[in-house]
This record gives C-alpha cells, structure tokens and sequence, in this order.
C-alpha cells in the first residue's frame, strides 16, 4: 500500500514562500516518478511540477521560475518550494506518484495524497 502525506500548506501574503511537503511511506521512493497537482476554486485539477525518479523536472508555464520541485530520497519527502506567490496560486496542492507515469497528466499517476492547502491573499 502506497500512502502519500502532505503537509506544510498555509495562509499567506501575495508573494509568500511556503513549502509544502510530502512524505512517502510503504514503498521504495526512489522507483517512483513524483509529481503535485493544484486544484484551485471552480477550476479542475491541474499539474503544477513534476519530478522523474532521474530527478529530471517538468513546470507547467504558471510557475516556471517560481516553484521548485525536490526531493530528499534518504527521507522519502517530496518538496514543493513556491515564491512570489500570486492569489490565483490559491487551491489545494495534491502530491502524486507513479511507477511508469510521469509529466504534469494527472492520470499518468496511479497515487494521490489527501492535499493540504495554499491561500494566498493579495
């Protein structure tokens, strides 16, 4: 059983930084390709970043140059670091994880976290 836990979302100022994380348990991380996915209000879930177990990472266009995706493979964490953060950032941030999916394709990925959530206000 793959369970994937996020955490680290929050309630910040236009431009904020937080950092979500993800922690993997029940599986060797390091097989697997990554990935965070956004849903924002009235809009349908969107890939944000992506990561190839080859650490190759993908951004959709939104956030090119302003989020980062890493990982820490001797913790199994997933790291989302975001900047200058805008209100239309706002939504819950879901990780993912696959075997053979990767890219910013939801269904690509066979697991998905509970979320945790980002709000930006302006």
């Amino acid at each position: 059983q793959v369970l994937l836990a996020e955490s680290g979302g929050d309630s910040v100022q236009a431009g904020g930084s937080p950092r979500p994380t993800c922690t993997i348990i029940g599986y060797d991380y390091k097989q697997y390709h990554m990935g965070w996915f956004r849903q924002s209000p009235g809009k349908e879930r969107e890939g944000v970043a992506s990561i190839d177990r080859d650490g190759s990472a993908t951004y959709a266009d939104s956030v090119k140059g302003r989020f980062t995706i890493s990982k820490d493979n001797a913790k199994n964490i997933l790291y989302l670091q975001m900047n200058s953060l805008k209100p239309e950032d706002t939504g819950m941030y879901f990780c993912a994880a696959d075997f053979f999916g990767t890219g910013l394709v939801e269904d690509q990925y066979n697991y998905l976290g509970q979320g945790t959530q980002v709000t930006v206000s302006s």
